[in-house]
């Protein structure tokens, strides 16, 4: 793994970030993909996706959350109550679950009792649950308050010029991933689901542009390996994964990950934004339209049709269907994702963890292990 790509998927901060706070330049955090980056890289500020890998512990989490919620909110919330996020000059926070809109409020409640918890600016982002004519009314408009809050807050003036500017590095940036998706699916796996995933991660913790490069690099250094990677073929689904130890630990029990429908990974790049007509509504749309979440209520049957065609495109010979516990959302359709794959001839592990450090990683590499020795039988069979 190149060493740019290592310290960003690894640590809050790295070199990019560093520089271009060095320079003036202005951050801005947001946990959830129904965010358009877009919007912030045409007001000049760069975007970077919140994570919390970091976390030891999540007593000021449990403090305002309690414990029997979803560990990730929690863990952001502990990173911002231990000052992590200092190097933040803002924050975006999506109703992508209810927990993730609780996050807004546990925020500022902690705000008021811990000094300097609280970004300098903090907005609430609404996104609907369903697209229709009025939801993406809404949305477009709930999109143009936005745009409206961050010239206020920082006296900048974002453009339709800028905005088709921003679509467009974004736009490529999705395209250079579709690539990296196919170097993984094909028949011989050239790139390691560990290491896709850490470019993709990578992606979301440095300028856009500057990632274009990046990956351009790294798609003309994978395509000339000639050995592939052996391996059980695997797709792993579910809930938020943004570091690399649970893809880690699956390869070294033998497997490879050749696809995903993760939030961090292939789900993320999947659509383009239109870059003809008005900006504001074709990043409202195609945002909008993401409906591969499960907060998005309706769609079952496009997410299941999705995931079999990334398993179909990709061979895979098993799914791993993991969830962070308590994530109502992954939980609840990852026992429907597994009833409805198993009919169609594809095996499939359920698997409930916590996030952030792997501690449970003996029993999951037993899990893992069962599972591949499942495959392995079943292709034995006649």
């Amino acid at each position: 793994m190149r060493e740019e790509i290592h310290e960003a998927v690894s640590r809050l901060s790295n070199r990019y970030i560093t520089k271009w706070k060095s320079e003036g330049g202005k951050v801005i955090g947001f946990p959830c993909t129904y965010v358009p980056a877009e919007i912030l890289w045409a007001a000049g500020i760069l975007p970077v996706r919140m994570r919390a890998m970091e976390a030891m512990s999540t007593s000021i989490g449990d403090t305002y959350f309690g414990p029997v919620v979803c560990s990730f909110p929690k863990c952001l919330l502990q990173m911002a109550g231990e000052g992590k996020y200092s190097f933040l000059d803002g924050a975006i926070i999506c109703n992508g679950c209810d927990t993730m809109r609780r996050l807004d409020d546990c925020w500022r409640k902690m705000g008021e009792d811990i000094q300097g918890a609280l970004p300098p600016y903090l907005f609430h982002y609404a996104a609907p649950h369903k697209v229709t004519d009025y939801s993406l009314k809404w949305f477009v408009d709930e999109t143009r308050r936005f745009i409206a809050s961050l010239e206020e807050r920082f006296g900048c003036r974002i453009t339709e010029d800028g905005l088709r500017k921003a679509i467009r590095i974004y736009n490529r940036g999705r395209e250079l991933l579709g690539r990296l998706d196919e170097l993984r699916m094909g028949e011989r796996v050239l790139i390691s689901g560990t290491e896709a995933m850490a470019v993709m991660i990578a992606g979301t913790a440095m300028p856009p542009d500057v990632f274009n490069e990046l990956l351009e690099e790294v798609l003309a250094e994978v395509e000339c390996r000639q050995e592939g990677i052996p391996g059980k073929r695997l797709l792993l689904a579910g809930s938020v994964i943004d570091d690399l130890d649970l893809l880690r630990v699956i390869e070294e029990e033998g497997a490879v990950v050749v696809a995903d429908t993760l939030c961090f990974g292939s789900r993320s790049h999947k659509d383009a934004v239109a870059e003809d007509g008005d900006p504001v509504e074709a990043i409202a749309r195609r945002y909008l339209d993401a409906i591969y979440c499960p907060r998005m209520f309706g769609y079952y049957k496009q997410r299941f049709a999705f995931l079999r065609e990334m398993a179909e495109r990709a061979g895979v010979e098993g799914v791993i269907l993991q969830n962070i516990r308590f994530c109502d959302l992954h939980g609840s359709e990852n026992g429907i994702f597994e009833r409805d794959l198993e009919a169609a001839g594809i095996p499939c592990m359920k698997m409930e963890r916590e996030y952030g450090p792997l501690g449970e990683e003996g029993r999951i590499k037993m899990r893992i292990d069962a599972f591949l020795e499942r495959i392995s039988e079943r292709k034995e069979q006649p």
